[in-house]
C-alpha cells in the first residue's frame, strides 16, 4: 500500500483540516483530491502525515489553519480549536472552549467537539463537559492527563 492509501485508511477518508470526505477516485492533481499533510515541522505531533484535500492542503501552507465550527451549533466566543488540540496534546488538562445560552446548545457543541476531536487529534483522548454558570452553559474539553 502507498503513504497516500495508509494515511487515508487511518484517517478514515476524511480531511483533517475540513473534516469533509475525501474521494479516493479523485485525481491526485483535482483541488478536491486526495493529498498526504506533512507535519513534520511539528516535532511533538503525534502523527506526522494526515489526510487532507489538496485544496486543503495547498491553502493551509498560505494561510494559519481554522477549523470551522458548523454554523448549526449556537456558540458564544468559540475557541480556536488548533490551539485547544496543541495546548492539549503538549500539557493536558482542560480547557474552557465555548459558552452557550441553554444547556441544549452546550451538549451538542460538548458532543460535536468530542466526535471532531476523534479525528483532528487522534490518539489524544478528550471529554467533554458541560457545566452551569452566570446563568450560562460554559463547554469545556479535557484529557485524563496534568
Amino acid at each position: 500500500m502507498t503513504l497516500l492509501n495508509d494515511v487515508a485508511e487511518r484517517d478514515g477518508w476524511r480531511c483533517w483540516v475540513c473534516d469533509e470526505r475525501v474521494d479516493a477516485d479523485m485525481s491526485v492533481n483535482d483541488p478536491r483530491g486526495p493529498s498526504v499533510d506533512s507535519r513534520t515541522a511539528d516535532r511533538k505531533a503525534k502523527i506526522a502525515e494526515r489526510l487532507a484535500h489538496r485544496a486543503c492542503n495547498t491553502r493551509k501552507g498560505a494561510v494559519k489553519v481554522v477549523i470551522a465550527w458548523p454554523d448549526r451549533l449556537q456558540v458564544i466566543e468559540p475557541a480556536p480549536l488548533i490551539t485547544v488540540a496543541e495546548r492539549l496534546e503538549r500539557k493536558g488538562g482542560r480547557e474552557l472552549v465555548a459558552r452557550c445560552a441553554s444547556r441544549k446548545d452546550a451538549q451538542d457543541a460538548a458532543d460535536w467537539l468530542v466526535d471532531r476531536f476523534s479525528r483532528l487529534a487522534p490518539g489524544l483522548p478528550v471529554t467533554a463537559s458541560v457545566e452551569p454558570g452566570a446563568g450560562q452553559f460554559l463547554v469545556a474539553l479535557a484529557t485524563g492527563r496534568r
